[in-house]
């Protein structure tokens, strides 16, 4: 960890945060942008949009810490939308743009909240939750995400994502 927050809470979750600011430029090396919006027959979500929302899901905290950041690709993942089957999305090196503008700054604002700020209530439609456990979640998801990329590599017959 880079800097220690100012609560422990966050600790652990700052940690994560690190390794998947990372491990998503892992999951997306080498992939050819050919291969970004395949779906191989299924109505699985494709890399391009599973990468999208990620990066979405980082400036819509960045938000709730009142960041003014806008990522390039908003419209398209706009109030959580799902896949659009015949969108063009954006390149990946455009989505690493975007999450390299807003990786920094949101951790950052995580090392900086304090226990009042993470206690702030985020509503969304049917859900109510802190922005602690938005966080939380935010996270669990990105694991996720990268997951499926590292999945979707080998299936497109790529090799496997390396973690160091």
């Amino acid at each position: 960890m880079k800097t220690k927050p100012i609560t422990e809470k966050l600790y652990g979750l700052i940690v994560l945060y690190e390794m998947h600011t990372d491990f998503l430029k892992r999951a997306l090396d080498g992939i050819a942008e050919s291969d970004v919006q395949k779906r191989l027959d299924t109505k699985a979500n494709h890399i391009a949009w599973i990468t999208g929302s990620v990066v979405d899901g980082r400036y819509y905290l960045a938000k709730s810490f009142g960041l003014d950041l806008e990522s390039s690709t908003l419209e398209l993942f706009k109030d959580n939308h799902s896949i659009i089957d015949d969108a063009k999305y954006p390149s990946i090196n455009e989505f690493l743009e975007d999450w390299d503008n807003v990786s920094a700054k949101l951790e950052e604002a995580l090392v900086n909240a304090t226990d009042e700020k993470l206690n702030e209530p985020i509503e969304m439609p049917g859900m109510k939750m802190t922005l602690f456990d938005m966080i939380s979640f935010t996270i669990y998801r990105e694991a996720n995400c990268i997951g499926q990329i590292a999945l979707w590599r080998r299936l497109l017959g790529y090799k496997r994502m390396n973690y160091m």
